[in-house]
Order: C-alpha cells, then structure tokens, then sequence
C-alpha cells in the first residue's frame, strides 16, 4: 500500500529521531492498529499497512536518507527531490527494491549509484536541428578525499563479520532458503570503522555537476535519450548510475507534429484560391517551402510537400531521412472591401451563376429540394 501521508507523521516521529525512538514508535502504533484489535475496521487496517510501510522505509539508512531528500519521488518512476536543478529528479525501481531481495534481481549489494532523470524542454527548431545541450545538475559524486573508499585516508574498512563481505544474509523460513540485505553492514559488504571527515563514511558527496549533452536531429516529444555512467556514482566505489534525459516539446505557432510529418494552416485569398498560385511557409530549416495552389481549391483542401518534415531518427541516433509538410488550405473572406472591389465582386456575382462553377452548392440545395419534394408528397 502507498499513503500520501508523511512517513515520520505516520510514526508520530520527529525528522531527526533516532533508531530506537522510531522503533518504539512503530511497535507502539502497530499494537494500537493491529487488525485483531479492530476487527471489521478497513480504516484500521489501512492505516496500519501505512504504517508498516513508513517504518520499512525509515529502519533502512539507504532507503531513509533517499527519503529525507527526495520524499516518494525516490522509489517511483519520476517526480524530483528538494535541493535539485530545474527538471531533475531521482528514481528507482520499487519492485525491484523489494521483490529482489528474494528473487535475485533487485539492487545488488555492490550499492551502484542511483539512475537519474533529467527534463528537457526543447523547440520544434532545435528539435529539427537537434542540439548540445548543457545540463547543470546537483548530483552524489565520487568523494575525492578517500576516493569514495568511505574511510579516512590511510585507513580502511574492514570486512562485515555477520555476512562474511556478501552483503547479504541467510535465513530458513520452512522449506525456504531466504537471501537478505545484512543488516550489519546494509549490503556494503564492509564496516568502516573510522570514516571520512568529507563524507562520513558514504564515500559521496553532493555537488554540482556540468554535462554537455548532444541531442541527435529528429527527437520527439516524450524521446528518452540514455547516457551512460553519468548518474549518481555509486557507494563506497561502486560504478555509477545512468543518466535518462526526457525530451518535451515547446509548442509552435504554426507547425504541428505527428511523428516525422509536420501539419500548418495556411489562410490564402479567395482570388489566390480561384485563379491559383504559389504561397510560402517557413521552414524549421529556415528555408521557405514554395507550394503550388491550384485554381478553384477548397478550404480544407490539403497540400503534401514531400521530404519538408521532422528528420526521421533511427535507433542507432541517425537521421535516415525527412518526413513530409503537409499543408491545410483556409480560403479567407475579405474583412473590408473598397469601393471599386464591391463593385468588381458585384459584377463577378452576376456573372457567377455558370455551369459546375459551385458544385458542392448546387448538390447542396439539389438535396434540399429532394428532400422538400418527398415531404409535400
């Protein structure tokens, strides 16, 4: 069960409470919730898997310190934590967090660093052309004083007595073998007993960080781009994590996207849309696209110019092509007529009433007098 509830509120708990304190809470507040002395109740029962969940949480030092900087965000999919840049945020796996304690796919001791994400908010310009990126961000980096070893210079740690260095523990439950996260050491495989004065012993420490980031031609909105090992560095040495940058799209004032075809209304006069013509529209390239009109178009009537669309990227990051311009035609009605323009479309208005010159009209008011020819039947 997840609560929107504060974990520490849940425990009726200070931030800054220590282990024993926090244990105390859970075991008083979990008696007082516990099913079997409220039998029927659902809220009781709610609140006390609320409550399991919050001291699950906060036993953990790993889990409770990326608690206290990021809130919830840190065991789902998005979402960033105080203290971060603009559009950034950290995230896990819950699932795995928990479920691969028993199945071996989780987290692995070896305390990699955290997976980040960053939003990025780009233009259909910069989109089409793609980008460098720069991308300043506060990350858990690498302690240079101990060289994230965790111990004081010229010391080091020393090898967990209960896990043997394996990070994890066994234990029989029936028939069952169970691995778990040595609670000694929390996974690390090691004790540090004189820690690092910069890092207290986490082998990290915070810091800003400045990336360059090539955005490939052609990415679209919701594109997530994988770089690797430039995440948070992992604990105590560990490799680093990876970095996914999520692309977002600013809207355009003229384009719209649907993949590699860009869509664009373009108004065109009523003499443009009956003699015929040439217009132009801007390309995200900066050159114009020419587009023929022919006479007697229609508004609503659409124009395809090929190859004026969104590069197309391939898997691999390469441009492979481009898509098409499609262009919706809108017959625009003059506003405000001169003198001598009222008199042309009113000697136009005389002459108009030729054979096919209105087709659709005609078969529009053909059907309405059908349909009041059946009805005076």
């Amino acid at each position: 069960m997840t609560t929107d509830i504060d974990y520490y509120e849940l425990l009726e708990c200070e931030r800054g409470a220590d282990d024993a304190t926090l244990k105390s809470a859970y075991r008083r507040l979990a008696i007082k919730w516990h099913p079997d002395k409220n039998p029927g109740d659902a809220a009781a029962e709610q609140r006390f898997k609320a409550i399991n969940e919050a001291y699950d949480c906060l036993k953990d030092p790993q889990k409770r310190a990326a608690y206290d900087r990021y809130g919830k965000a840190a065991f789902q999919g998005g979402g960033g934590g105080p203290g971060m840049g603009p559009g950034f945020a950290g995230f896990s796996d819950i699932f795995e967090d928990i479920f691969g304690q028993f199945t071996g796919r989780g987290r692995q001791p070896s305390g990699r660093g955290q997976d980040l994400r960053y939003d990025l908010e780009l233009t259909f310009e910069e989109a089409f052309a793609g980008k460098d990126a720069t991308l300043q961000m506060e990350v858990a980096a690498t302690c240079t004083t101990c060289d994230g070893r965790g111990a004081k210079p010229g010391t080091s740690a020393k090898t967990c007595t209960t896990c043997r260095g394996q990070g994890k523990v066994g234990m029989r439950q029936g028939m069952f073998m169970v691995e778990r996260t040595c609670p000694t050491c929390h996974g690390s495989g090691q004790i540090i007993s004189d820690p690092c004065d910069t890092c207290h012993g986490a082998g990290r420490v915070e810091r800003e960080k400045t990336l360059e980031v090539k955005i490939p031609a052609g990415v679209d909105d919701g594109t997530r781009i994988r770089v690797a090992g430039e995440g948070e560095a992992g604990q105590r040495g560990a490799g680093p994590g990876d970095l996914y940058i999520f692309v977002a799209l600013k809207p355009h004032p003229i384009f719209k996207r649907d993949g590699t075809t860009l869509f664009a209304h373009v108004p065109v006069s009523i003499t443009t849309a009956a003699l015929g013509g040439e217009i132009e529209v801007p390309g995200l390239d900066k050159a114009p696209a020419t587009i023929k009109v022919p006479a007697g178009i229609q508004s609503g009537k659409q124009l395809r110019v090929r190859g004026r669309g969104m590069p197309a990227l391939s898997q691999s990051g390469r441009t492979t092509g481009f898509g098409d311009l499609v262009v919706q035609i809108d017959v625009e009605t003059p506003v405000k007529l001169s003198k001598r323009q009222r008199e042309l479309l009113e000697e136009f208005q005389a002459l108009e009433a030729g054979e096919g010159n209105f087709p659709a009209q005609s078969g529009f008011f053909a059907k309405i007098k059908g349909m009041w020819s059946e009805l005076t039947e």
